[in-house]
């Protein structure tokens, strides 16, 4: 694959998909830095306790950022429960289903106060599934911005339709095109920041709300000259509940 480049404070940074592994036993580093999960749900309640169980068990010390849009069926009670029961699950509760866009500012903006060094954003469906964390936290120790990535060699897509691939690579020729981003992956919302990469963007100013928040956000990372990096995962079409695609 050939290389993109980001210039950077005055230095180049090469981005290509990282062939990083983990598995449990893996002997390579494991991610030390305090870190936050952050996931907006709408209608998750048959996802959301697996999710964060498998997050937890992970052993990476992470915490768990819950943003719920009031999900009326009560994905915002299972998520309370969660916290009560796991010291480090926090949650966000909003009025109504406000959007994609504002549930990540949400989320991000509660894990900053709680001090964390990077940030991670991902769905609740297993789409994005947490097996992926431990790599994608270990590439921020050389990228600013970490994407899991269906573009880049190893990545992919499993189980998704024919409409949802289009849609996906249509967004994707959109955003490299119209907004001149280089990351193979624009569209994708599993992600991780370091800490200074989302104190230095104006989340205010952010006019985005659905799935163009993606683009917009890594949009501003790009202009700012932040080192963007990707990592391989296979994007798995959910398993239960329904699909937000919409959203």
């Amino acid at each position: 694959m050939v290389p993109l480049t980001y210039g950077i404070r005055r230095r180049v940074c090469t981005v290509r998909g990282i062939g990083l592994q983990w598995a449990p036993g893996f002997g390579g580093k494991v991610p030390v830095d305090k870190h936050a999960v952050v996931v907006p749900t709408y209608n998750e309640r048959e996802n959301i306790e697996l999710l964060v169980d498998n997050i937890l068990a992970l052993g990476l010390g992470s915490q768990v950022v819950i943003v719920d849009d009031n999900s009326p069926d009560g994905t915002g009670v299972i998520a309370d429960e969660l916290s009560r029961r796991h010291a480090g699950v926090y949650v966000v509760h909003r009025a109504g289903k406000l959007g994609l866009g504002t549930a990540h500012i949400a989320g991000i903006r509660a894990a900053l106060d709680r001090d964390a060094a990077q940030i991670v954003t991902m769905d609740a469906d297993f789409s994005h599934h947490p097996r992926y964390l431990p790599c994608l936290l270990e590439a921020l120790d050389r990228y600013d911005v970490v994407i899991g990535s269906r573009y880049v060699d190893g990545g992919g897509t499993q189980d998704c339709t024919l409409p949802r691939r289009a849609l996906s690579r249509g967004a994707n020729l959109l955003a490299h095109t119209v907004a001149g981003l280089a990351a193979g992956d624009a569209t994708a919302g599993f992600r991780g920041y370091r800490r200074a990469v989302l104190e230095s963007i104006a989340l205010d100013e952010i006019v985005s709300n659905g799935y163009s928040f993606l683009i917009e956000m890594l949009y501003r990372c790009q202009k700012q000259g932040w080192c963007i990096g990707e990592v391989p995962i296979i994007f798995e079409n959910r398993q239960r509940g329904a699909s937000k695609i919409s959203r």
